[in-house]
């Protein structure tokens, strides 16, 4: 499976982006997606997950009711809307897919393949 991430930017506090995550190489539609991020000196955390389903989805609480996740089965993509940005928000952002797996973790672990990773920056 391979993972392309795109949409990171330089953003002001409050502001939105999208970012989107094309998979290719296997069944998409049957493999649960998720979104981490890592900022500087950090460890790499959850942000977000769904599984096969896009009723199932799985939320960091910090950014539960900012952010959203989403997938189009059909395009092969996985998508993450982010409003109401804050500075803390800024990391590198990685989608990551959890191979013959149809749910929504968060446990980093159980992904398997990794995107390249996009950059978000916040400017306060």
């Amino acid at each position: 499976v391979q993972l392309q991430a795109s949409g990171g930017g330089l953003v002001q506090a409050g502001g939105s982006l999208r970012l989107s995550c094309v998979a290719s190489g296997r069944a998409f539609s049957t493999t649960g997606m998720g979104w981490f991020r890592q900022a500087p000196g950090k460890e790499r955390e959850f942000v977000a997950a769904i599984g096969w389903s896009t009723s199932t989805t799985y939320y960091a609480l910090s950014v539960k009711g900012r952010f959203t996740i989403s997938r189009d089965n059909a395009k092969n993509t996985v998508y993450l809307q982010m409003n109401s940005l804050k500075p803390e928000d800024t990391a590198v952002y990685y989608c990551a897919a959890d191979k013959g797996a149809t749910r929504a973790t968060a446990r980093i672990e159980l992904y398997d393949y990794w995107g390249q990773g996009t950059l978000v920056t916040v400017s306060s």
